[in-house]
């Protein structure tokens, strides 16, 4: 099988030396990367500029991804050949578009007359002890993996925050639905820390939804190349992978 796997974070830019971005490490991605390779799987990994990533090997390419945009370039030259993505990347919600000093909004009386702005110096003045960053929703990349690919085997991720084991898996069920994934995991901050990563992966059968838990990196991705390769065969009716 030829695997997309996307790990780490974006970056968006607010000028040409800043930009947001999140505290993903990408160590999730790696794990899985190197599962599938140990599967004699093809893997091509999106990584965030920071995330780490796999040794250098032939059934391995690596591309590193900077934003939003990076990413969506490179699901389309990706996508329509792959047989299974793992999206595990955090994805930026918000680009910046422009950023101004507090009295210069507070002045105008008008803050849609910033929407259409943008910043066309290198580096934004630091001169203000207040600024204002105006942003706006980046588009959801998991709904178009089904749209480029439909056949693709598609994982998505779902991250909350000190939430019930009843509102995971309610929100992996929504996220299952809304973008024709194939399987949803679904974990929350809380419960990861360098020795647990605990998680839950939801997928649909005719009898309703599945739920089956990892504790660990290891074990989830261990569960992921299972059930890829589990529906892989399915779908191809048997043949060699």
């Amino acid at each position: 099988m030829r695997v997309l796997i996307t790990s780490g974070g974006t970056t968006e830019n607010i000028d040409q030396v800043r930009g947001i971005t999140n505290f993903a490490t990408g160590s999730l991605g790696k794990r899985l990367s190197e599962r599938f390779l140990m599967a004699g799987h093809e893997v091509i990994l999106l990584a965030g500029l920071q995330a780490i990533v796999p040794d250098e090997q032939k059934a391995l390419t690596i591309i590193r991804i900077s934003d939003v945009a990076s990413l969506s370039t490179a699901m389309a030259r990706w996508l329509p050949t792959s047989d299974v993505v793992v999206h595990s990347m955090a994805v930026s919600d918000y680009t910046p578009t422009y950023m101004t000093d507090f009295d210069t909004v507070a002045a105008s009386g008008d803050l849609n007359s910033f929407l259409a702005k943008t910043n066309d110096a290198g580096k934004i003045s630091s001169q203000s002890d207040y600024q204002v960053m105006f942003l706006k929703k980046t588009p959801k990349v998991i709904s178009t993996i089904k749209v480029i690919n439909p056949n693709v085997i598609l994982f998505g991720f779902k991250l909350l925050v000190d939430v019930s084991k009843e509102k995971l898996v309610d929100v992996a069920s929504q996220s299952l639905t809304k973008n024709k994934a194939d399987f949803i995991l679904a974990n929350d901050l809380t419960e990861i820390n360098a020795s647990q990563h605990h998680a839950f992966l939801v997928s649909q059968s005719n009898s309703g939804f599945v739920i089956e838990e990892s504790h660990t990196k290891d074990e989830i991705a261990a569960l992921i190349v299972a059930k890829s390769e589990e529906t892989y065969d399915k779908n191809h009716s048997g043949r060699n992978r």
